[in-house]
């Protein structure tokens, strides 16, 4: 009796919505990983057997996993790497080294990287390498075991592979793939790339040493698959603690899933892109609107928060400028229009300023030279304005030539929406508008 009553037990509401939250943003911020990866099984068992070997027998490789953004490529290999550690033998052996283009931007920092995660800093020191190749070799050369005889397998993984190929003569690279090539030491080099021409971004040097080997991951979720996907990441779980609000969420959950303008909302996103990630985000945003008061998620949420995700976020950061940046930002404009688009520099847009300045008769605009030249500096640093290339650092910053990254519709947009603008600013808007 007891149990089948903490079965149907019926919990404050505050409690069943604090529950609801925690389920659903560890489901969409954790990301856990399938038991096995949908759709992808052949490359799956392509990739278990290719680190398997390397792993267990010694055996050197390399391969690069290629496929548009959010096509399960980082998923994929996390279930293979996950599966293989259940090993015994691999759980002994199989050291790993993640690296990314975006964070070890040149091979000095890609070696001190591959240092601190193998653990070698206290072998390495204070010691001087002629080379980059001799620096590798130290290090794979200490991995090796007691008798001196097999080294320890190591598995590189690097993610956005495309940016490692502009390093300086591909240094990394070449080294890599030279000792999986050579079997100094058994290593298994695993790229993950979005770009499908990534191979002719790679020196001859590099692509003889390189195995060609290529897994393909293309994305072939269709939008029933997403709307299914919704339906699944939105619902609660039977062994939530109250059945009630649970039938009753789900309930509103299918219902939100069959309307036409959630739908639409649908559509569009998927259009735009079928990462799972962005749609966690979309949903993260439904779920935050969820409260006591408003304990279901609503149409109109969904729309909200869709308008949120695909907010300019270059036009709102306008909204957040002081009058002298706007103004500036109007001159800007106005040198555009008069110049086609040429490059222009703030002695320009401070002249444009004073001209504005001289219709008016009051002086509340009236700023100090400093003061301008450090509003200007502050649209450089939110990048509404960029340093055109070849502009030297010589030039006194006053005449360093600049372009806008803005349009017209946003500028206008943004004065429309700006809190408590000036009258007057927007006709001189209106006007350099034309």
């Amino acid at each position: 009796m007891s149990k089948r009553k903490a079965r149907d037990a019926h919990l404050p509401i505050g409690e069943c919505i604090t529950q609801v939250q925690q389920i659903l943003r560890e489901r969409f911020c954790e990301r856990l990983l399938p038991d096995r990866p949908e759709g992808v099984e052949a490359q799956y068992k392509h990739l278990l057997e290719l680190l398997r070997r390397t792993a267990i027998h010694g055996e050197s490789n390399s391969v690069l996993i290629v496929g548009p953004r959010g096509a399960g490529k980082t998923m994929l290999l996390q279930c293979v790497l996950r599966d293989l550690q259940k090993e015994e033998k691999v759980q002994k052996n199989l050291l790993q080294v993640h690296l990314s283009g975006l964070l070890q931007t040149d091979d000095r920092t890609a070696l001190k990287e591959i240092t601190r995660q193998l653990h070698l800093e206290n072998v390495v020191g204070d010691k001087v390498f002629g080379s980059f190749a001799e620096n590798l070799a130290f290090l794979l050369e200490a991995l090796k075991k007691g008798n001196r005889s097999s080294s320890c397998p190591v598995l590189f993984v690097l993610d956005e592979f495309d940016l490692f190929a502009h390093h300086k003569n591909q240094t990394l690279l070449y080294n890599l793939f030279d000792v999986s090539q050579s079997a100094q030491a058994p290593i298994a080099v695993v790229g993950v790339t979005c770009r499908l021409d990534v191979l002719e971004l790679l020196e001859k040097r590099v692509k003889s040493r390189f195995s060609h080997r290529q897994i393909h991951l293309l994305s072939s979720l269709n939008f029933t698959q997403y709307l299914e996907r919704v339906w699944t990441q939105l619902s609660l779980p039977d062994s939530f603690p109250d059945k009630k609000f649970a039938q009753e969420w789900n309930a509103g959950v299918k219902t939100l899933c069959e309307d036409k303008s959630v739908e639409e909302v649908l559509q569009r996103h998927f259009n735009s892109s079928k990462d799972f990630r962005s749609l966690h985000m979309l949903l993260m945003l439904c779920l935050s609107r969820v409260s006591v008061a408003k304990p279901t998620i609503k149409p109109a949420d969904l729309l909200e928060a869709s308008r949120m995700c695909f907010a300019d976020a270059t036009a709102n950061m306008l909204h957040g400028l002081s009058i002298l940046e706007l103004c500036l930002v109007i001159a800007i404009k106005h040198l555009n229009d008069v110049y086609e688009g040429e490059p222009f520099n703030l002695q320009m847009v401070h002249n444009e300023f004073k001209k504005f300045l001289h219709r008016k008769s009051n002086s509340m605009y009236n700023f100090e030279q400093p003061v301008v030249m450090k509003a200007f500096e502050h649209l450089q640093q939110l990048e509404l304005i960029q340093s055109v290339d070849g502009s030297s650092a010589k030039v006194q910053r006053e005449y360093q030539l600049m372009r806008l990254t803005l349009d017209h519709s946003q500028i206008m947009d943004a004065l429309q929406k700006y809190p408590q603008c000036p009258t007057d600013v927007k006709q001189w808007a209106m006007s350099a508008f034309g």
